[in-house]
């Protein structure tokens, strides 16, 4: 079996894992952050375990794009590098500007995202830079690669003005939790969560191929539900706790 026939065959199977994963992470929670405390396990400090647990992606992009068919190609490099830009602030940035003593992550959490992250960034790399047909510098007008990158930048945009709102909340070396307030949070519990799912549901469009609708969909059957948790344990902390507020979706869910 060929490594393209071997992707065609298991990327079906890998979405649909995602869909079991959703549905078991409604009713467990991933014991990191604010749901910590019944941790299974060695555990690891909050900030290396983070870059551990994230820096296989970007490492495996960048390889498969340094030795891809067509990895040099406009295509290619339009799709390395918002992935690269993505995982260089979640990796590099985002853990060292966390104010407090972040709570240690379990090492089994440590390394089952480090695992994911190995498949995710092989797969979309292995395909966009290899495998999969290779595109002309035509594609980067295509109205799904132009709509997608829109989202995608959007997204990220999003994503990065939550977390500095959740930043700001804290003064260096204060601990605890505060309700955030403006931008997004005016209607959800966790816009970094949707900016988050809207950039890669944006970046599966401008890449239309399969992993990358398939990293889209496991980003979906993680944050939907860890923001849902999150919902809950803010009204069960914070009795004011803004009632038209939703956990991920304004006015829906």
């Amino acid at each position: 079996m060929t490594e393209g026939a071997l992707f065609a065959r298991a990327l079906p199977w890998w979405i649909a894992l995602a869909g079991v994963v959703f549905v078991a992470l409604l009713f467990l929670r991933a014991p990191y952050g604010r749901h910590a405390g019944r941790a299974p396990g060695p555990t690891l400090p909050a900030r290396w375990g983070w870059v551990l647990m994230e820096l296989p992606s970007p490492v495996a992009m960048a390889v498969t794009f340094a030795t891809g068919r067509h990895g040099g190609s406009a295509v290619g490099w339009a799709l390395l590098l918002p992935w690269l830009a993505h995982y260089a602030h979640r990796t590099l940035v985002q853990p060292f500007r966390w104010r407090g003593t972040p709570t240690p992550v379990p090492a089994l959490i440590v390394g089952s995202g480090a695992f994911f992250n190995v498949i995710n960034g092989y797969t979309n790399g292995r395909w966009s830079f290899h495998l999969g047909p290779e595109r002309g510098a035509s594609w980067l007008a295509d109205p799904r690669f132009l709509v997608g990158m829109l989202l995608f930048i959007v997204g990220e945009g999003v994503n990065l003005h939550a977390d500095e709102v959740l930043r700001g909340l804290r003064a260096p070396g204060e601990t605890g939790y505060k309700i955030p307030q403006g931008g997004l949070y005016r209607w959800v519990s966790c816009p970094n969560y949707l900016g988050e799912t809207v950039a890669w549901w944006g970046y599966a469009l401008a890449a239309w191929s399969l992993p990358a609708l398939a990293f889209a969909a496991w980003t979906t059957a993680n944050l939907v539900p860890r923001a849902l948790a999150h919902h809950r344990w803010y009204r069960a902390r914070f009795p004011e706790y803004p009632a038209e507020r939703r956990a991920i979706a304004p006015g829906l869910l």
